[in-house]
């Protein structure tokens, strides 16, 4: 008994001993702290995740050493020998799949009634079907930076000295210096201490949030949010709770909530976003910034604002909700802008604190992983900046022209506009009008209950016929287009976004026209509406 008892012990200690021999050798190894603190983390928050990730790593390491070639060679049988006359034949009957499906009667009708531009785009572009120029409103040239002759010589010029860019990533080879002085350019004229250039408007916000918002993390969001927020919300794999559509507040009944769950399970504190645009691409309402940073600070979140459609187009000089609301730029934790849109160049940026800034450099994805953005468009967003800096009568006659647009369009009973009347993009919605009318309005019967905030469908969703609207707007444009008017429908992808959004006619203000011109645009779109809905 003794002796088998010793025959134990010393297996125990020799068990022991190489444990610690290995364990020893481990931390001479560089990384394994890290190693140390992912597997440590990742246990205490999901123990059943790192005995998954174990079996993973030993199926993958046998795997590897495994040769799987092996077993064919010694058996011939598993190998099937063709003439060249059979492969010939295979190859002749095999027949590729289409990258896409093919376009319906509908789908190619619009795409037929696409215009086709001669020539430069701008605020009066030729038409090749007409010959004819049109009064252009349904480009994003807010405050007329497209076509632009200063804009356009500065490019030049940095085309023939820099090239039309190095196809690298900007942490690699792609930086060039105008890159910087670009990021320099966006702080300044924002008042923040940092900003990150992105060559790709869409990617911007997508990559923004999976920087930040990490598996275990909360974001609450608005559930009118873009298609790229949704993006990088998805791909952030966060918890998502969701607020009514520019409802502040049911904002704060859904940061109340996720507080009270917390305590009630009894979960560790965890990073929390807010997120929500400035002015929202679906439907052009504006958030009332003042009272989101109020929430944010009481309820201890960080925001992430995307200002695509807002940064160049409102304030006194372009700068954005923070210029019309007087708000300090600071107090946003992530501002996200179009370069693209706001200032007819290319590509997006993220502003902030040089933290938020330097580790995007390294987690941004679509910074790490894209070429970066040609430097000719990097100099002429420099150029839009400095313009919008140093001419406020831009922004002045932007202005004015939505509030002559909006001034004639309030009028007619066969539309609503939900936009916020400092949008520069402004939508229409058809509604019902007379009892024979064509169209139905959206059916909803409120509930007076609050919507599921694990639910992106609101309690009261209203329910429209996409494709009888498509097609009746569609008819729209197209007898603008004929009257020398382009507009365009909002254009959407059906089946990616999370809900739906509603079909509508989407004018994009300029301050390239003239005020004339722009009622005069607008005066014959409004005829069309009532001829057809009246």
């Amino acid at each position: 008994m003794a002796s088998a008892s010793s025959t134990f012990d010393t297996a125990v200690l020799t068990f022991a001993h190489a444990l610690s021999t290995v364990e020893r050798t481990f931390y001479k190894l560089p990384g394994s702290a890290i190693i140390e603190r992912y597997v440590r983390s990742s246990h205490q928050n999901d123990p059943g995740r790192t005995f998954l990730e174990l079996i993973i790593f030993f199926l993958v390491v046998r795997t590897v050493l495994q040769s799987r070639t092996r077993a064919d060679r010694s058996n011939p049988k598993n190998f099937i020998e063709f003439t060249e006359k059979e492969i010939d034949e295979l190859v002749a009957d095999w027949v590729p799949e289409p990258l896409s499906q093919p376009l319906n009667d509908v789908e190619m009708a619009e795409l037929a009634a696409v215009p086709v531009v001669a020539g430069p785009n701008g605020p009066h572009p030729v038409l090749v079907n007409t010959g004819k120029p049109a009064i252009n409103l349904a480009s994003f040239n807010f405050t007329g930076l497209a076509g632009n002759e200063h804009i356009k010589q500065r490019a030049l010029e940095t085309m023939r000295k820099r090239g039309v860019g190095s196809c690298g990533p900007t942490g690699f080879y792609g930086t060039f210096d105008v890159h910087l002085q670009f990021e320099r350019d966006v702080s300044e004229f924002l008042g923040t201490e940092g900003a990150i250039l992105y060559s790709q408007g869409f990617s911007t916000i997508s990559s923004v949030i999976p920087a930040f918002c990490k598996r275990g993390d909360i974001i609450v969001a608005d559930r009118a949010v873009t298609l790229s927020i949704q993006k990088g919300m998805e791909i952030s794999r966060s918890t998502i709770r969701w607020y009514d559509h520019n409802d502040l507040h049911s904002l704060e009944e859904v940061l109340q909530s996720v507080e009270k769950e917390r305590r009630k399970r009894k979960g560790p504190l965890t990073r929390r976003f807010i997120i929500t645009e400035g002015i929202f691409e679906r439907d052009g309402t504006m958030t009332d910034l003042p009272r989101l940073i109020e929430l944010k600070q009481k309820y201890k979140y960080r925001l992430i604002l995307d200002e695509s459609f807002s940064f160049g187009a409102v304030g006194r000089t372009g700068r954005g909700l923070t210029e019309l609301y007087n708000v300090q730029a600071s107090k946003i934790d992530m501002l996200v802008g179009s370069a693209a849109i706001g200032l007819c160049a290319g590509g997006g940026f993220c502003a902030g604190s040089n933290t938020v800034v330097e580790h995007q450099r390294i987690n941004g994805s679509a910074y790490v992983f894209s070429a970066s953005m040609p430097p000719l468009l990097s100099v002429s967003a420099s150029e839009g900046i400095n313009i919008l800096r140093d001419n406020p009568p831009l922004l002045t006659k932007l202005h004015d022209n939505i509030r002559a647009a909006r001034v004639l369009l309030d009028q007619v009973d066969c539309i609503s506009v939900p936009s916020h009347r400092a949008s520069p993009i402004i939508h229409l919605y058809l509604r019902n009008t007379s009892p024979d009318s064509l169209l139905q309005p959206p059916s909803s019967i409120p509930s007076g209950k609050p919507s599921n905030p694990a639910s992106p469908i609101p309690r009261d969703a209203p329910v429209f016929d996409i494709e009888k609207e498509e097609r009746l707007l569609q008819e729209v444009v197209e007898e603008a287009m004929a009257l020398g008017v382009m507009i365009t429908k909002a254009k959407r992808v059906r089946g990616l976004e999370i809900t739906e959004a509603r079909p509508s006619i989407r004018l994009a203000m300029s301050s390239a026209l003239s005020k004339a011109d722009t009622e005069k645009a607008v005066n014959v779109v409004i005829k069309i509406l009532k001829r057809k809905f009246r």
